[in-house]
């Protein structure tokens, strides 16, 4: 019975899930920021190449 005990008020499972719940977050966030880093440097080397095609020689 105690060692039913010590596994129900042990913490090493409720880490283990804050853990993972923080690398989804991390995962999450770095997603977006290189979902938007993309897009704006995207539209910015499209300026730059309409802009050298424009220029002419």
């Amino acid at each position: 019975m105690t060692r039913i005990r010590m596994w129900m008020t042990t913490e090493k499972g409720a880490s283990m899930v804050e853990y993972a719940l923080l690398v989804v977050l991390i995962a999450i966030v770095a997603f977006v920021a290189v979902e938007l880093a993309g897009n704006a440097l995207s539209e910015t080397y499209s300026e730059i190449g309409s802009d050298l095609s424009n220029a002419g020689p």
